[in-house]
């Protein structure tokens, strides 16, 4: 699976935006999909996983509450909603795939396609 990410950008504090990932290659259907950040200095960190029909989703627990992810399996596509902005979602934020279907992955090992990643800032 290729994946293309887009939508980041800056946003402040308690706003939000929406980040997409498209996706071309293996059927995007049959794919767990998730996102995951990096912050300059740290570790990449898993945000959001969901499951191939959207039924089943997972979060981080710095983003959960705040943060949907959602997808449209018709359009190929990865969405992740970021509500309640704060300076510290401050990444790059990369969208990936797996074929692990059961439990929803949270590891980065368990994703073997990436996509390029894209800057989120968040200003105070």
């Amino acid at each position: 699976v290729q994946l293309q990410a887009s939508g980041g950008g800056l946003g402040q504090a308690g706003g939000s935006l929406r980040l997409s990932c498209v996706a071309s290659g293996r059927p995007f259907r049959t794919e767990t999909m998730g996102w995951f950040r990096q912050a300059p200095g740290k570790e990449r960190e898993f945000v959001a996983v969901i499951n191939d029909n959207g039924y089943r989703k997972d979060y981080g627990d710095s983003v959960k509450g705040r943060f949907i992810i959602s997808r449209d399996n018709t359009a190929n596509t990865l969405y992740l909603r970021m509500n309640s902005l704060k300076p510290e979602d401050t990444a790059v934020y990369y969208c990936a795939s797996s074929q692990i279907r059961y439990p929803l992955p949270r590891a980065e090992k368990s994703f073997a396609s990436w996509g390029q990643g894209t800057q989120v800032t968040v200003s105070s």
